[in-house]
């Protein structure tokens, strides 16, 4: 589970209801129709702009805001070394058993075209399709994120402006118009807690898991091809390393 996400949405959320407690009764913040208008709005447009294919499958990549095992790009780096060490040691033949123990079915594509003596461009051009399609997943899942942090507050003004035609077509009674405008800027609320809270952050959290995987997978490709053409393990980590940045390099290293 990814704490920071929990964390962040929770103390959010405390701290507009905190704010609020302070200011007064918080059952004026409180509109079930308003809820209905923006949370049953946001949802019903994403549905009209995508397939319905698309949003179901789109929720496991959403899910890895909230669940997500942090890797250590070092330890990529470290498997690859070892592989290539006992490649160059024994021939590529040799790692062929370590396969079925590798846990990414990505890094075991690419190692078991290199161990059945494919040529590197292939290797390159079957494993650059797959991280291809990855990123265009990630992408559609990142995409429907965005439309939702879009139709929020836009339904938020919807219902403002439902409170507002609803107050005026009433206004016999002036003492209730303060009452009746509270309510209709309700919606707006929470179009807007929901865009800068919850849908907002989870598109960007989504592009930087997005990011670190490209960059492991890119990682990968480069340490199999220097792994089928039998380059010193030495030579396999500094090539790999270079992905990383400096900093997290010189913090893995100690």
């Amino acid at each position: 589970m990814d704490i920071s996400t929990i964390i962040g949405i929770s103390a959010g959320l405390f701290f507009i209801v905190y704010s609020i407690l302070l200011g007064g009764d918080i059952g004026g913040f409180l509109d079930i129709p308003s809820v209905i208008i923006v949370f049953g709005g946001t949802i019903a447009s994403t549905m009209i702009n995508f397939p319905l294919s698309r949003l179901t499958a789109v929720a496991k990549v959403v899910r890895k805001a909230f669940f997500h095992k942090d890797e250590s790009l070092v330890e990529v780096v470290d498997l690859m070394v070892s592989l290539a060490e006992k490649a160059r040691r024994e021939g590529i033949l040799a790692i062929e058993k370590s396969i079925n123990d590798l846990e990414d079915p990505f890094m075991k594509t690419g190692l078991q075209l290199a161990v059945d003596g494919s040529e590197p461009d292939t290797i390159r051009s079957i494993l650059d399709n797959e991280l291809n399609n990855l990123q265009n997943r990630h992408k559609e899942g990142q995409s429907v994120v965005h439309a939702l942090g879009l139709y929020a507050p836009a339904y938020g003004m919807i219902g403002t402006l439902i409170g507002l035609i609803q107050m005026l077509r009433t206004m016999e009674d002036p003492s209730t118009i303060g009452a009746g405008m509270a309510v209709a800027i309700v919606t707006t609320f929470y179009g807007a807690v929901l865009a800068n809270l919850v849908f907002g952050p989870m598109e960007g959290k989504l592009k930087l898991r997005s990011a670190v995987e490209v960059i492991k997978r890119e990682m990968i490709i480069e340490g199999i091809l220097a792994i089928q053409s039998g380059d010193n393990p030495r030579i396999v980590r500094g090539k790999l390393m270079t992905f990383i940045a400096p900093k997290d390099r010189a913090i893995e290293e100690k």
